[in-house]
Order: structure tokens, then sequence, then C-alpha cells
């Protein structure tokens, strides 16, 4: 039997455009499933800090944080926010910038990957996304970070020692050291079985063709 299509998937939860990436290409695989020959298809988050220098408290709105970190007149960056919302819309997520807290990220990719141990991380890796973006939530703080991790089914002590310890902080730099290999420097970034690099949040008829293509590869190579 055919193995699983690899997509590794660059990202940062903190990054509007990787959740509407993660959702399209959720659609785009969907879209395959109903195939004769679906493709069978394995995802794995990995970890990019988009702005590791970011306190864990930071004092001001999403506007103020754009702002300050691309200096932009405050105007565009409202303008800019308001696409993507309405981007994201459009990919069924119904973003709330002026409820969203910016923090540090680093402890968040951390849970993930303690996470990915127990089997958990496409569930964690929605549940942060959506606390973020969709509700609100502090994501940087080892309590609130517990609380979700709980949510998703994941026992709270021992997500809480994982974080404390930083037993998983090496993981998350060699994620992002893979990053720096492959050349990726902007998020979402996924590579398909180690052959092909795909860009963006691309369209999830993008992910579904690209799905298809590889997969027919694979059935070719093993009849040739």
């Amino acid at each position: 039997m055919t193995d699983p299509i690899r997509i590794d998937v660059w990202s940062d939860i903190a990054c509007p455009w990787c959740y509407i990436g993660k959702r399209n290409l959720e659609a785009g695989l969907k879209a395959t499933a109903d195939d004769e020959d679906a493709p069978l298809v394995e995802v794995t988050f990995h970890s990019y800090e988009l702005s590791p220098d970011t306190p864990v408290d930071f004092h001001g709105n999403e506007v103020d944080f754009l702002a300050e970190y691309k200096g932009m007149p405050h105007d565009q960056v409202r303008q800019m926010l308001d696409r993507v919302t309405g981007v994201a819309a459009e990919a069924g997520l119904d973003y709330h910038f002026e409820k969203l807290q910016h923090t540090n990220t680093v402890l968040a990719h951390q849970l993930l990957h303690f996470a990915k141990e127990q089997g958990l991380q496409r569930e964690m890796t929605e549940r942060l996304m959506a606390a973020y973006f969709v509700e609100g939530h502090h994501v940087g703080r080892v309590d609130d970070l517990v609380a979700l991790a709980s949510e998703v089914g994941l026992d709270a002590d021992a997500a809480r020692e994982a974080l404390q310890s930083n037993r998983y902080l090496e993981a998350v730099e060699a994620d992002k050291a893979q990053a720096t290999a492959y050349g990726i420097n902007a998020v979402p970034f996924f590579v398909i079985d180690e052959r092909y690099g795909v860009s963006g949040a691309q369209p999830p008829e993008a992910f579904a063709q690209i799905a298809r293509q590889v997969w027919a590869e694979r059935q070719g190579a093993e009849t040739a």
C-alpha cells in the first residue's frame, strides 16, 4: 500500500494567514476524499516564530503592534486587518482583531510539540489558533496554555511540566533551523513530500490539485 503523502507545514499560531492557510489546506484535502483513488495525506505542523522578540504581555492592541513592528500608519494597518478579516471569513473563520492579545508564541510552540507526542497536534493547533484569532484568549502564559491543552484532552499536569521545564524548546529551535535550511522566510509554508514547496495561504483548489498530482506521481512510480 502506498505510504501517505507527507505535508509539513511551517506556521506561527499568531499568523493570521497561517490559520487561513490551514483551513484552505483542510478544505482542499476534503475535496479529494471522494476521489476513486483518494490521496492519503499526513500533515505535520512545525514551529516558526514571526516575532520572537515580542513580550509575553504586549501593552496595546493589534493595530498598535503592527504599526510599531512594521512602521505602518495606523489607518493603513486597520485597512490591512479589514482585508485579512474578509479573506478569513471566506475560509469560514470569524477573526476579531479588536480582542486579540498579542504575545510571544514560543511556549505555544512548545505545547504543540508536546501535543504531537500525544497524538493531538492537529487538535491543539486548531484550538490555539481559534483561541487567539477568534476568541481573544491569551496564549503566551503557562496557565492559559494548560487550560487550552486540557480542552483538547491533554493531561494538565503533564502539559504544565512540559512548559515549565522548556523540555520542547530544542524541538522548536530545530524546526526554525530547518526552515532556515529550506530558505523559508515567510509563513505559512508547505513542503509536500520533501519535494515541492508551496508558499502562502493558497486557495483550497490549489491544495487539492497538488495532492492529486503527487498521489498520481506516487502511483505511477510504483507501477513503472
